[in-house]
Parts: C-alpha cells; structure tokens; sequence
C-alpha cells in the first residue's frame, strides 16, 4: 500500500506537487475524483495518510461535479482512521462562503456587509439593507464565478425578475457590499499547519473575481501582478488563529484593505489555494518542500500508530 493518497480533480494543477513528491522518493498513488467511487462496508484504505486537493470549481468543469460525494469519500476514509489533510472538517467551511463570514466574524475580524439568503425573490429587500453597489455571490464557488455586482436597485430587479442571478449548487446567495479595496490589492495568506507559510498581493485583482495565483491560472490574468508580502502581526497571527478553528491543514485566507476606512475586510478561506507561480522569484523558495515535508511527517506519525 502507498504511503499517502493525493485526492485531485484538475488534471494540471498538481503537477509540481507531484514532482516533488517524486523527487522526495515518497510512496504515493494518485486518485482522480472524478472516476472515483466507493463502498460504505469497505474497511480498505488507499493509504494511511490522504491529502485533499479537491477544488470548489469543479462543478465549472463537470456538470456531475464530485463536490458533495468528496466529503462523503474523505469522511469514509478518515473514519477509518487515515490521516486526512484538509478533511471534511474543513470542507464545510470550503464548501460555504456564509459558514467562512461567520467564521471570520467569530474570530474578531471583519467582513463586507454579507446577508444570506436561499430565495431569489428576497435578494432586492436585502440588496436595499446593504446599499448599492452591491455583490450577489453564490455560497459554493470557484475561481472567481458566480459573482455580480449590482449598481442600482433597478438593475437587480430585473435581474431578479428574469432569474438573472448567480445560482449556487446549494441554492445558498450571499448578497453583500462591494469594497473598494485600496490599490486595487488582495492579500492571500497561505497557511501550512497553522502557521502562516507565506503571503502574496495580487495587484490589479480588481479586473477579476478569478485569484488563483499558480501557472496555469495565470495564463488569462495579465493585468494581475504578484508579490511577496509580509502581512502585520496582528493580520498574521488573526489568519493563523483562523485556520486552526477552521481544521484547515494547508491552504489560503483572503483580505483586502477598505479602501473607505482602511480596515482588513476578510472575504475568504480557501482549502485549495494552488502556490503561487514561479515561487523561486516571487518568494525565493518553493512552497511545495515545507508542503511535502509536513506530509512526510504525518506519514511517520501513522506508522507510529500501525506499529
């Protein structure tokens, strides 16, 4: 049996994981969720230890998405005692934009003004609680879809009228303000077992709702420009107090500056935040080693256990 079980949808984004696990010499297999399928009575694990890359955007690329089948598949093995990174714990979170605001909220930082909803016909009445211009957001997404911004109220009503509005696979709408974020910047914080590993800006991210960061999301992006950045301590140590409530063992936590006030507004919690690309030049290391060490750890602990 392999040490550890990579759980993945797209097809390219893993490839410098793989070939760092590779040049590490671990013993993996790879699972490719969307051919996968199991047995509730099976006691077999793929591997003691099983990292999720499993990405909210696969509904975008498969209309029988594996997005709710995955936490049943994670919860399965991890109840069987493998070690699952970024489990179904974590998924709830991933797999909820609300569930993340309130997480924020419970965490003391602060969030765009959000109400939720589950009925399209309640978005214009919330719409107006909140204030043009305002954001309808779906509450499952991915790489940036699902999101409309909204100027007047006439234009959300007929919106509304001809059903316009993002649908979100669980029939969840988050209506919330628009910020103006400053400099036009967000700032990602990608966590690795509760520390923060490294942030980036992305800079001109106001041209997209879409912030992957890695090479292959980058190729449509070319008014967005990436740079290390060292978050205050207090936003640093907020993210890793976040990540640790949350269950997220690696992945990113999104904030952008009011550009009106000048606050941190949190918006985001992200179980697969791809690295960002080309980490020699933008960090002068490569994320994936301290990612493949923390996995190399967790696969001696479980051999502790079998022992």
């Amino acid at each position: 049996m392999a040490d550890l079980a990579v759980f993945y949808e797209h097809p390219q984004w893993f490839e410098p994981l793989f070939k760092a696990l590779d040049q590490r010499g671990v013993a993996w297999t790879p699972i490719a969720i969307q051919d996968h399928v199991f047995d509730p009575a099976d006691t077999r694990l793929p591997a003691p230890v099983i990292l999720s890359r499993l990405a909210m955007s696969s509904f975008l690329r498969q209309s029988e998405h594996a997005l709710f089948y995955s936490v049943a598949a994670l919860d399965h093995w991890e109840g069987l005692g493998a070690r699952v990174i970024n489990g179904p714990g974590v998924l709830a979170y991933d797999t909820s934009k609300a569930r993340q605001l309130s997480l924020f909220r419970r965490m003391g930082l602060d969030t765009p003004k959000t109400r939720v909803a589950h009925r399209r016909a309640d978005i214009p009445r919330l719409a107006a609680e909140i204030g043009y211009p305002v954001m309808v957001k779906v509450n499952v997404g991915g790489s940036g879809t699902g999101m409309i911004r909204y100027d007047s109220a006439e234009d959300l009503d007929a919106a509304v009228a001809d059903k316009l509005t993002p649908d979100s696979v669980d029939g969840v709408s988050l209506i919330q303000e628009y910020i103006p974020a400053r400099d036009a910047r967000v700032i990602r914080c990608e966590v690795l077992n509760g520390r923060l590993l490294y942030a980036i800006a992305l800079n001109g991210a106001g041209s997209t709702f879409d912030l992957c960061p890695a090479d292959v999301c980058m190729v449509d992006k070319p008014t967005i420009t990436i740079e290390a950045f060292t978050p205050p301590a207090d936003i640093a140590a907020a993210v890793e107090r976040t990540a640790i409530a949350a269950g997220l063992d690696v992945g990113g936590v999104e904030y952008m500056i009011d550009d009106r006030d000048g606050r941190s507004k949190f918006y985001d919690l992200n179980a697969l935040s791809n690295f960002v690309a080309k980490p020699l030049e933008v960090l002068g290391y490569d994320p994936h080693d301290h990612l493949v060490d923390y996995l190399i750890a967790h696969i001696a602990a479980q051999r502790k256990v079998a022992a």
